[in-house]
Parts: structure tokens; C-alpha cells; sequence
């Protein structure tokens, strides 16, 4: 079932991303957003008894310094006996469908440009938009929610700072 966290989540969410990455920074990374009300939307997959198999987490961006109402997806994951199934997608498309409904402009990823542009992701360099991160050109993608998202849209896309803390 792909639907939108509710709290009971936030654990089994936490131990997905720290499985998923072998790490606990995208953990903490979530936790501190959603602890400084910087979480847009999670969108979870839940197996046949509740537990959270994959994870989707959008939170709000700026783009050159201004609220424009886009957000950046990440982190995105999916436990490793699930993958390959479409998980990743559904949770994507949900996210996207929900966002949209929500009234939202965009939505910015770092992410590998083959996976991303299955599902309408574009190079962000384009308009230009671009981030902080040294080398990150490639892997920035975008997604536009509505005609209007990408008229005047330029610059750097700022990112919480909580991400900074990511390695």
C-alpha cells in the first residue's frame, strides 16, 4: 500500500532508510526535518502488516532566494527484497500527484538522470537551475507540476540546511 506517513510510521521509516543507505544519515536527515517542520510530504509503502518497505520525503527549496513553491525529493528508498517491482515509481508518482493537488510548482532531485527521466524528470541546467554542490550538474533533475512552475525560474536552488549535513 503507497500512501501518505502518518506518525506511527516514523520508526519503521527511520530503520528503512538506515537499512536502505548503511548508514544513519538520511535517518537523522529525515528526523531533523520533520522535527523543524521542514517535512512537505512523506510518502510511504507498507507491506501486508503495516511495516514500511519504501520511503519517499519532500521538503521545501528556494530557488534563487525565493519561495516559489518547488521542493526537493529526497531521500527515496526502497528496501533491497523490494526492489525492482515499482515501488520506487509509485511512491514517486503519488508524491508528484500529491504535491500537485497540494498546489505545488515543482520538484528538484539529485539523482541519476537514467532513473529520473523515466518519470518526466529534465536536466535542471536547462533553465539554468543549479545547487551548491561541486559536481552536481548531471545529477540535478527537475520536474515541472504546472505550466506556469518554469516561466522566470533560474538560479540556484537552495536546499535545507540539514542537507549539509549529508556526506
Amino acid at each position: 500500500m503507497i500512501r501518505i506517513e502518518i506518525p506511527v510510521d516514523a520508526q519503521g521509516i527511520t530503520a528503512l532508510l538506515r537499512r536502505a543507505f548503511n548508514r544513519d544519515d538520511e535517518a537523522c536527515l529525515v528526523h531533523k526535518l520533520r522535527e523543524d517542520g521542514l517535512l512537505t510530504l512523506g510518502i510511504v509503502a507498507t507491506d501486508d502488516d503495516g511495516g514500511v518497505i519504501g520511503y519517499a520525503a519532500f521538503s521545501p527549496v528556494l530557488i534563487d532566494g525565493e519561495d516559489r513553491q518547488w521542493v526537493a525529493l529526497a531521500p527515496l528508498a526502497v528496501d533491497q527484497p523490494f526492489r525492482g517491482q515499482g515501488i520506487g515509481g509509485q511512491l514517486l508518482y503519488t508524491g508528484l500527484d500529491t504535491l500537485n493537488e497540494f498546489g505545488y510548482h515543482g520538484v528538484v532531485v539529485l539523482g541519476s538522470p537514467d532513473w529520473y527521466s523515466r518519470f518526466g524528470f529534465r536536466a535542471a541546467a536547462e533553465l539554468p537551475l543549479e545547487c551548491r554542490w561541486p559536481g552536481s550538474e548531471v545529477a540535478l533533475q527537475m520536474f515541472s507540476l504546472s505550466d506556469e512552475a518554469l516561466v522566470g525560474l533560474s538560479g540556484q536552488v537552495e536546499f535545507a540546511e540539514h542537507f549539509n549535513a549529508l556526506s
